[in-house]
């Protein structure tokens, strides 16, 4: 595998775009793959494990990475994963859900490429789906988050209002007010996967609200950072961010997603790649936790290490009943378990929620 250079302008509606191609020198017989990545590469959250992964394929014989950083969802993703198909790319990662209805358009156009698309639900010929069970973390830090906080508020930050977010919102709850039937979780909705200051702003409103436990479903360590100066707790998001915050990170979610993309890239190669979907969780090895800080405590680490053997063994799921919803109803009883069919189009939150998911 030769070294990733960066290239110049692909064409004027790159250029218009503001956005950085990158690529490697290939030979006419390498198996070609490109990304698409929401936010900047960088050293931290969602993008950054998803370039990881891409690095992985960098070991492949005969395999070439390519990736576009920083596309904004809507139509400039489209003019950049059509770009990449023309270009030759025999297979194509399209990794936001707001990538979903280009890469299906773009896909259409290109028959023979292979498309795979993180966290979307839409398929086809040449269409593949796939996304972790990220919710399944999210109930461990809710289990930390109740034996830990002191003040009953925990402060979420939320990217966009999605099934995949609301869902994280409220594993985490369930999972804390198993523990901390008190504790209650305000959210600030940032309406970015990536932006620092909105989240670093959230973050304080959250503190000035009373929270003194930050989590967040955004890429960047911004929330952190202001935990750690303001000497509350939080959580990584995607990725290990104790270098950002070593005092505050209790924990964080972690996504891994190179042995998916090498799997998938071997399927093609050896001809038996086909359009699937895949949602895979701590027990398949695609979301797993970073270690526990020092703050952690004793019992507090053996309580969440129970949730996740329990997961893992199936002895345990994020959604078992009884669940009631922000109105304190009973929607899941005791003894049921949410299906995979309502956890994909979750769209209400559970007691101990506080506000309104935006419409």
């Amino acid at each position: 595998m030769k070294k990733i250079n960066l290239m110049r302008a692909l064409s004027t509606a790159l250029l218009t775009a503001g956005l950085a191609f990158t690529a490697g020198t290939a030979s006419a017989d390498d198996f070609k793959v490109g990304f698409v990545y929401v936010g900047p590469t960088g050293d931290h959250g969602w993008t950054y494990r998803h370039d990881e992964g891409r690095k992985v394929l960098e070991a492949m014989e005969g395999v070439t990475t390519t990736f576009v950083e920083s596309v904004a969802e809507g139509a400039d993703s489209e003019r950049v994963i059509r770009q990449l198909a023309s270009k030759g790319n025999d297979m194509i990662f399209t990794t936001s859900f707001g990538y979903m209805n280009p890469t299906v358009k773009v896909a259409k156009k290109f028959p023979k490429v292979k498309f795979e698309h993180a966290t979307g639900y839409k398929r086809g010929d040449n269409v593949s789906t796939y996304s972790g069970r990220f919710y399944e973390g999210r109930a461990i830090l809710g289990t930390i988050a109740g034996h830990m906080t002191k003040s009953n508020t925990v402060g979420y930050i939320a990217s966009m209002p999605i099934p995949e977010v609301i869902r994280g919102i409220n594993a985490f709850t369930i999972a804390m007010r198993k523990v901390n039937p008190k504790a209650e979780v305000k959210v600030i909705w940032v309406n970015s996967w990536y932006d620092p200051g909105k989240e670093g702003d959230a973050a304080k409103a959250l503190i000035d609200q009373g929270a003194d436990i930050i989590t967040q479903h955004t890429d960047s360590p911004a929330p952190l950072q202001v935990a750690e100066k303001r000497g509350v707790f939080g959580f990584g998001q995607a990725s290990d961010m104790a270098a950002f915050a070593p005092k505050a990170q209790l924990t964080a979610i972690v996504d891994d997603w190179g042995p998916y993309y090498k799997a998938r890239v071997e399927a093609a190669l050896a001809g038996k790649w086909e359009s699937m979907d895949t949602w895979a969780g701590i027990k398949d090895g695609m979301v797993h936790m970073a270690p526990y800080s020092d703050a952690v405590p004793e019992d507090v680490r053996k309580a969440a290490d129970a949730v996740k053997d329990g997961i893992v063994n199936g002895t345990m799921h994020a959604f078992d009943g009884p669940i009631k919803n922000q109105a304190g109803e009973v929607v899941v009883k005791e003894g049921e378990t949410v299906s995979d069919g309502d956890l994909l189009g979750m769209n209400w939150y559970v007691e101990g929620v506080q506000g309104s998911i935006p419409k």
